[in-house]
């Protein structure tokens, strides 16, 4: 609700210009009339929450309480001049003789008085009022003022050429050279900092209008609004402090009432800080034994207690002076907050700088099947769940992880990569999960957090996953089940909260039946696997890739035709990562057009190696496709998988073990899943079918296409 001011002035011009000044300052905050003696409007007014009154409004203090209340509020207006206006009258030479024209003498006498006192000296100011009595009989009188006596107005005027005027301009004589009307004299700084303060405002003390107002307002050395803007701009400092404290904080005085309460104290307490100002601590809060810190004038051992639902840690400190205990703050830290803060700490202590690099934007490629791999792993990203990437090496395994955790509500954590297969095991095991001092020797002192702690609310990549022994696969499986880690030895547990993303070449589940691998590791890990496909499978892209690499290596060569339609065919064991040799290898060179001879040595070997096998392969496929002849009768098992497999290429599908035995059950044939790896096992060396990791399933090459049709012919002359 809005406060309410009168203002009480004896000119009403007066009233009106600082009830406006008043109104502009405090805004909608409050409502302001203006009231004038002169005019007798006084007579109108009501009861409001402050009044503010000139010293010429009334003559006696019983005229005022005439109008105001006895327990009414009443500040009386101070009036000073804008810095600028002392700045302007500075400027007049020094020992010009100066006619001060106000309403009055006594005014102007009082309005010289405090130019002097801002600095406004170097001046002679003669005052001069409307109520002057000059010595030749002419008289200018305004009632209720005693008059003042001065010589002949014409020697005024031949002896002064400036006059200086606080907006009274039709009271200066005639025939002055020079008018200077400096402007109504504003309220100074006192005067509204303490309507502020009366009426419970003193939250605009801080504002920016207000600010600016107080700055740009003349002071006094040492003055009232000096002190206050000092004192101020302290307690602003001290709350500013408090507030961007990590813990709560509350504070008491030496009678026990609350002074201090930040806003985190509040949200710890379930107490609204503004509310608990003053107040009792006993009575706000009781646990906090501010009274017998005080007593004892000793530092109150930390201490776990519970507010709520939440365990606290709290610590209550006195704070002495000369000797004598003048009061004592608390501060309030969540105990889980606390543990995220050191892990924050120590993540920031390791220097190495754990932030994710890419993101989907940096995968080169349009190919379908990268887009298919882009689109499935952005989804994935938005969850918790592991991910399990699989592709072979030199894919880009890596790349895809970080940006897993670009996508994620995990992007401003961490992004913490090891790849397992490349440390010995007891290394392993205390990189991953830290140690404490003494664990073991060459144990650091002080001990070490481990990648899990260093990852806290981030994402761990596991690369070559596969390659972890068993004891450690074991100790994983309980990260992912509890969120939880012991370091090397300790005896505390550690609550982790890391989102894991694994990465393997291998075929998981042909490890899991050896029993290389644990089955229920295997699952957790596998919750949403992803296929990053081989580069001989994403056709343009290579070229693509190609460009990009030529670009960051500076190269400047063109490919024949021949090279161009090599590149397209070739297998890319080592995927990307031995495009981009080829490439360096080329931009190195130096040259221009490159063709067969032109490739690395290593490249060529490898191609040679690569076709000697294809026509290996396309021998067996014209062997089996003479079955017609009866020379080869390979058994219905395997044309019955080979047809399955067929069917689903059809419908461009892939078709996993578990399909083709249930398809097999229908035609009752007595299939096992086993018989059924091992022709899948047997027709992938022969080139007829590819075998993707994970739960991906299988396809039918060319090959196995080309002898599927070549036996149905068969079968139809048949």
């Amino acid at each position: 609700m809005k406060k309410q001011i009168s203002v009480i002035t004896l000119i009403p011009r007066s009233a009106r210009y600082y009830a406006r000044q008043v109104q502009e300052l405090f805004g909608e905050q409050v409502a302001v009339r203006a009231y004038s003696t002169g005019d007798r409007s006084v007579e109108k007014i009501g009861t409001t929450d402050l009044y503010l009154v000139t010293t010429d409004a009334f003559e006696e203090m019983k005229d005022l309480r005439q109008y105001v209340p006895a327990d009414g509020q009443v500040v009386e207006i101070q009036v000073t001049y804008p810095r600028d206006v002392i700045q302007r009258l500075k400027t007049i030479p020094k020992g010009t003789s100066v006619l001060f024209v106000n309403v009055t003498h006594q005014m102007a006498r009082e309005a010289v008085t405090q130019l002097e006192q801002l600095g406004v000296n170097q001046l002679h100011f003669i005052p001069y009022g409307a109520d002057t009595v000059y010595l030749d009989g002419t008289t200018r009188t305004l009632a209720g003022y005693r008059q003042e006596v001065w010589p002949d107005i014409s020697r005024l005027t031949e002896e002064i050429d400036i006059a200086v005027t606080p907006d009274e301009v039709s009271y200066v004589p005639k025939g002055m050279k020079k008018i200077i009307n400096i402007g109504h004299r504003p309220c100074a700084s006192s005067t509204m900092i303490e309507i502020a303060i009366r009426l419970g405002l003193e939250n605009l003390l801080e504002s920016k209008q207000f600010q600016s107002y107080m700055k740009s307002m003349a002071a006094e050395n040492y003055s009232f609004e000096q002190m206050f803007l000092r004192s101020r701009k302290l307690e602003s400092r001290f709350d500013l402090l408090v507030e961007l404290l990590d813990e709560g904080m509350i504070g008491a005085n030496e009678k026990g009432e609350i002074i201090v309460c930040n806003q985190k104290a509040g949200e710890i307490t379930g107490v609204e800080p503004q509310l608990s100002i003053g107040r009792e601590a006993a009575q706000a809060f009781p646990y906090i034994p501010f009274h017998l810190c005080m007593q004892e004038k000793t530092m109150r051992p930390p201490k776990l207690i519970r507010i709520g639902s939440s365990n606290i840690n709290m610590t209550v400190a006195p704070v002495m002076r000369h000797g004598e205990c003048i009061g004592a703050f608390a501060t309030l830290q969540r105990f889980n907050e606390l543990e995220r803060r050191q892990n924050e700490l120590r993540s920031q202590l390791l220097h190495k700088g754990y932030r994710a690099k890419y993101h989907f934007d940096d995968v080169i490629g349009h190919s379908p099947a990268i887009e298919r791999t882009k689109l499935l792993l952005q989804k994935m990203a938005l969850t918790d769940s592991p991910i399990l990437l699989i592709g072979e090496t030199g894919t880009g395994k890596e790349l895809f992880a970080h940006a897993v955790h670009q996508a994620s509500h995990r992007k401003d954590g961490p992004f913490v990569a090891i790849n397992v297969a490349a440390m010995p095991e007891n290394l392993l095991e205390s990189e991953l999960f830290g140690y404490e001092e003494g664990a073991f020797t060459g144990a650091k002192k002080g001990g070490r957090p481990g990648l899990f702690e260093f990852a806290q609310k981030g994402t761990l990549f596991l690369d070559e996953v596969e390659g972890m022994s068993q004891a450690m696969q074991v100790k994983l499986l309980r990260v992912l089940q509890e969120g939880e880690i012991m370091r090397v030895g300790g005896n505390q547990i550690i609550c982790v909260d890391v989102r894991i993303v694994a990465a393997t070449n291998e075929i998981l589940e042909n490890m899991v039946e050896k029993g290389s691998f644990r089955r229920d590791l295997y699952y957790r890990l596998n919750a949403l696997p992803a296929l990053i496909p081989p580069l001989r499978e994403r056709g343009d892209d290579i070229l693509l890739l190609l460009d990009t690499f030529r670009s960051q290596t500076n190269g400047n060569f063109e490919l024949s035709e021949q090279v161009r339609h090599t590149l397209l065919h070739y297998s890319w064991p080592g995927n990307i990562r031995e495009l981009r040799n080829v490439v360096e290898y080329l931009s190195f060179t130096g040259e221009k057009i490159v063709r067969l001879d032109s490739l690395p040595p290593t490249f060529m070997r490898t191609l040679a190696q690569k076709n000697s096998q294809k026509t290996e392969v396309q021998e067996l496929t014209a062997g089996l496709s003479q079955v017609h002849t009866g020379e080869l009768h390979p058994k219905e098992d395997f044309w019955f998988v080979l047809e399955q497999l067929y069917l689903a290429s059809e419908q461009d599908a892939l078709i996993g073990r578990e399909t083709i035995l249930a398809a097999a059950k229908e035609k009752h044939l007595p299939l096992s899943q086993k018989e059924i790896r091992s022709i899948l096992s047997d027709m992938s060396e022969s080139g007829l079918v590819k075998i993707s990791r994970g739960r991906g399933g299988s396809r039918i090459t060319p090959a196995g296409r080309a002898l599927w049709e070549q036996h149905g012919k068969h079968k139809s002359t048949n």
